[in-house]
């Protein structure tokens, strides 16, 4: 069989799972799967990038879906002028401050190379920091804690929001690859990981930023609330037509309205990648992936291309980050879990085949599903295994109680499956 036509079966197979979904367990789960699907797919293709393409070991995926998060909040939530006057300008004064301060101890350092003088030069800037921060925040934060507390966003629309996120992970991709880049790719990994935990507590911690713990709800939609189309008559008697109910037919057109939204910006990411993967840039990064020693005798830098390769696909995990949470409707800093959005994202990629983006959408289709029917499916599936065995049994007790870890035993067995049998991932690099 040939790679295109394997390809194309295996997307035939996800398309019937998805079908099969909404004919046995409604049409609502099956555009849920679908969605999260196609958000899952972008942060896969940024995550092959980096390792596909490139060999970076990044298991920091949750940082920069964090920020892409964050940036849905700080693009589209409306201001809070009470806050603004209390010390938004002062707040972002001391920011610029902390800026500041680290490129002049790093210019000191690299002029100079006395690190006391650098530590002096980080120790008062940090006392003004503080100076100047801490009362802002105060001030912001005391501003109606229940219901706002910080400074809120620009309010435009959310769609903007999503290339936003991408700049704020590509930012933070540049200060993380510049000081962690020219690591090897064990230390690289350690490096990423603990980055992006620093990143979440910071995002939990600032309440003034992101309202931390308290979570932010009601972000804007791209799309109607369902109320507002129940609410419609002409929607309703358009449903009508279809032998739909209004409260059915309202979130089937939400969800439609993402889906069709998801996949133009996963179409525009892949022929992008395709691209990329197939020009000069991308075969030049294939080579330094398989031997950098040999790179570096050709002339190329080959840490300024893993930057960029960096750069790039960690802002595409930043789109899909400010593309999540505009679905979810709400931000909510201590969902982000490495179970969820780093270990996830790996088993994709490897499943659907390290190297391929068609297959590192395949394995995010694929993987989110399964995520997601194991939760649906994994009870009933273990109430008809163990209904053999005695009422009172502990073995049965014990298994049944067990059924929360259903996803991670899934998870587990998929990824011994493939790396047994298709090493490679389902869907090869060429």
């Amino acid at each position: 069989m040939t790679q295109s036509m394997k390809t194309i079966l295996l997307f035939a197979l996800v398309a019937v799972l998805i079908i099969g979904t909404g004919i046995l367990q409604g049409p609502n789960l099956a555009l849920v799967i679908l969605n999260m699907g196609l958000v899952s797919a972008i942060m896969a293709l940024g995550v092959n990038l980096q390792w596909g393409i490139a060999g970076l070991f990044n298991v920091g995926v949750m940082g920069f879906v964090a920020l892409g998060g964050l940036a849905v909040v700080l693009t589209s939530t409306a201001p809070v002028p009470e806050a603004w006057s209390a010390g938004g300008l002062r707040a972002w004064f001391a920011i610029l401050l902390a800026i500041c301060t680290v490129a002049g101890s790093a210019m000191m350092y690299k002029r100079t190379r006395k690190g006391w003088l650098v530590a002096l030069v980080l120790l008062v800037g940090f006392i003004v920091y503080r100076w100047v921060r801490d009362p802002a925040v105060g001030a912001i934060e005391a501003v109606n804690p229940a219901s706002t507390g910080f400074l809120g966003g620009l309010g435009l629309p959310v769609v903007m929001a999503w290339p936003m996120g991408g700049l704020l992970a590509a930012g933070a991709a540049w200060v993380i690859g510049k000081t962690a880049l020219g690591l090897r790719s064990d230390y690289l990994a350690i490096a990423t990981l603990g980055i992006s935990e620093i990143i979440i507590a910071i995002i939990k911690n600032e309440d003034w930023l992101s309202r931390g713990v308290k979570n932010v709800t009601g972000l804007p939609r791209p799309v109607p609330y369902e109320v507002d189309l129940q609410n419609d008559p002409g929607f309703v008697e358009s449903a009508a037509g279809f032998g739909l109910d209004a409260t059915l037919a309202s979130s089937l057109y939400v969800k439609i309205g993402y889906s069709l939204m998801f996949t133009a910006v996963l179409l525009i990411i892949l022929v992008l990648a395709q691209l990329a993967l197939n020009s000069p840039w991308g075969r030049m990064m294939r080579a330094i992936r398989d031997n950098e020693v040999s790179s570096r005798a050709m002339g190329k830098d080959v840490t300024f291309r893993h930057l960029q390769v960096f750069i790039l696909g960690s802002a595409i995990c930043g789109i899909a980050g400010a593309m999540m949470t505009t679905l979810d409707g709400l931000f909510v800093p201590t969902s982000y879990q490495p179970l969820r959005y780093t270990f996830l994202i790996w088993v994709m990629v490897i499943v659907g085949g390290s190297g391929n983006n068609f297959g590192s959408i395949l394995g995010g289709f694929i993987i989110w599903f399964l995520w997601v029917q194991v939760e649906q499916i994994g009870p009933a599936i273990m109430i008809f295994l163990t209904s053999g065995l005695a009422e009172g049994s502990a073995l049965k007790a014990h298994l049944l109680d067990s059924v929360a870890h259903m996803r991670l035993l899934t998870m587990g067995v998929i990824l011994l499956l493939v790396l047994r049998f298709s090493p490679r991932g389902l869907l090869p690099e060429k």
